[in-house]
């Protein structure tokens, strides 16, 4: 087995055996960023695979026979909670870069409305859309909200998710938006796996400040950035950068509050238009989400830069659209591509990174392999979290997803059915038994 140099304790330890397929999705060769081009089908994948963890990181990755002679486990093998894996397949634990999990209902309304032939804008204009969410979460108590993300991170979790973003972006006023990510950071500590939050205010105008967002984008940056900043609530800022939600210039001057305040920033970007990119580049967002419009321009930008394309083909899905995401223009491109569900009410309520997956297979003609890696690392990398997320190697966290297959291009092949059989959340076992 790979191995770090420091002798582990037994305390604490797990060790996975009898893998069938262990996709390690380790490092290349001379790659320092995200995955990109050739590079995303590089999932390194080890037969009859042995995975030692100690302490909620991964201490050493090989063949089974392998591990069974290492002298070290063979002294201390009883004092390691050992799991057979019987041929199953092991990955790293999805990296979900796009969730919107802080909400007190579903748009059902909205759902019929769209069976009915409206548009997504007809739909907000008539009062549905993101503002119809807002007085739910007005109106909650803070526990109530964080019991509401709890729910959905064990979901994501029985999917093998084991690191997640969670956004706010459903209440619009200072003080809505605060107690949503508080209600995310009360969530995570009780949850295992790992949490990034993301302070979206800039979700859509909300309806009182209609005819003046000027006026609404100051309290964003001058109360709500800075209050989250300092209160350490949330890594990023986000905005919706699009028709009906808001301008480029006001991302821009929303981005500078934010990078003034320490947050890095990320953006919905080209969903229902094309916006032209160049400008916020200077503030090196950590990605751009959706992208279903995208210049040629703008992809050879991309295609030099570490800012990745998050793309959340369930919100195509659940939309009707015809239309999804170029990834194979993207990915031929050089530019960094991840998968992520967007999980929210409105437009994608799924928690199930393997159905993105698998639209990402069926519709964007993303590969197996590449969408592992998509789902994964280059999801850590959305995150800025590679250092310790999306691949199985010595040093990182121990996050891996076991699934009850064969062969891992199940995985994404069996959409609407869930495989997971067990997930390991910094080194705490989660099964679904």
């Amino acid at each position: 087995m790979t191995a770090t140099k420091r002798q582990p304790s037994p305390l604490n330890s797990l060790l996975l055996v009898n893998i069938g397929q262990l996709l390690t999705v380790s490092s290349v060769a001379g790659n320092h960023g995200p995955r990109r081009g050739s590079d995303l089908t590089q999932i390194g994948i080890i037969e009859d695979g042995a995975i030692l963890c100690l302490g909620g990181k991964i201490v050493s990755v090989g063949r089974t026979k392998n591990a069974l002679r290492d002298p070290w486990l063979k002294k201390n093998r009883k004092k390691i909670t050992e799991i057979d894996c019987a041929g199953e397949v092991v990955l790293p634990g999805f990296v979900d870069s796009h969730t919107h999990p802080v909400f007190v209902s579903p748009r059902l309304v909205d759902f019929e409305k769209r069976i009915e032939g409206a548009s997504y804008e007809e739909i907000a204009t008539a009062g549905g859309g993101i503002r119809s969410s807002l007085e739910g979460v007005r109106k909650a108590r803070k526990g109530s909200l964080a019991g509401k993300v709890m729910a959905v991170l064990l979901e994501m979790a029985a999917h093998g998710t084991t690191t997640a973003e969670a956004k706010s972006g459903y209440g619009l006023t200072t003080e809505s938006e605060l107690k949503s990510l508080e209600a995310i950071r009360e969530a995570a500590s009780r949850w295992p796996g790992t949490v990034v939050a993301t302070l979206l205010g800039a979700h859509v105008v909300p309806k009182e400040f209609q005819g003046c967002s000027q006026k609404y984008v100051e309290i964003v940056c001058k109360e709500m950035i800075p209050e989250a900043a300092k209160r350490k609530l949330a890594q990023f800022a986000d905005v919706f950068c699009d028709k009906g939600a808001f301008t480029p210039e006001e991302t821009e001057q929303i981005f500078a509050a934010a990078e003034e305040h320490g947050l890095r920033v990320r953006a919905h970007m080209g969903q229902l238009s094309e916006t032209h990119l160049s400008p916020f580049l200077r503030f090196n967002p950590a990605s751009f989400d959706h992208m279903d419009h995208v210049s040629d321009d703008d992809i050879a930008q991309l295609a030099k830069r570490d800012t990745v394309a998050t793309l959340v083909p369930g919100a195509n899905y659940f939309l009707g659209l015809k239309e999804y995401p170029n990834a194979r223009k993207l990915i031929d491109a050089g530019v960094p591509v991840a998968l992520a569900t967007d999980y929210n009410p409105g437009t994608s309520p799924t928690m199930s990174m393997p159905m993105a997956m698998s639209l990402a297979c069926t519709h964007m003609k993303m590969s197996p392999a590449e969408a592992v890696a998509a789902a994964t690392i280059n999801g850590a990398w959305a995150l800025r979290v590679a250092d310790r997320k999306g691949s199985i190697e010595p040093g990182k966290d121990a996050d891996l997803a076991v699934f009850a297959v064969k062969d891992y291009r199940e995985i994404p092949y069996w959409f609407g059915a869930n495989h997971c059989s067990m997930t390991i959340l910094n080194g705490v076992v989660a099964s679904r038994d």
